[in-house]
């Protein structure tokens, strides 16, 4: 059986979600093994909660809840800001993180206007 336009949707805001989440907490991880880390302080605390927020997003979407909207909103804004202080490093593991977090955003904030 094909899944519908919906199911689809929201396939693609998991996996976004998943995506961020790992990219988030292998950014977390390598911030915590840099020489700068002092530097990294706000960027380590970001990822952390963007990586929390989008795996809690992700199981909270795959039982299908009725917050979808409201935690879709947490997911948007957690990523955005995780992206916002990501992008003042050069790190790959930040750059990694900046990529994953605007495109879970993206997608995240365009498909959540159909709820």
């Amino acid at each position: 059986m094909a899944m519908t336009n919906v199911e689809m949707e929201m396939q693609t805001k998991i996996a976004a979600c998943i995506e961020a989440m790992n990219a988030c907490n292998k950014c977390y991880v390598s911030s915590l093994k840099e020489y700068d880390l002092a530097s990294l302080r706000e960027s380590i605390k970001y990822n952390r909660e963007a990586a929390e927020i989008c795996s809690f997003a992700a199981a909270a979407l795959s039982r299908g809840t009725v917050y979808e909207k409201e935690i879709l909103s947490l997911v948007v804004k957690a990523c955005e800001q995780c992206a916002n202080e990501c992008e003042k490093f050069k790190h790959i593991h930040c750059q990694s993180s900046v990529e994953a977090c605007r495109r879970c955003a993206e997608v995240c904030s365009s498909m959540s206007m159909s709820v």
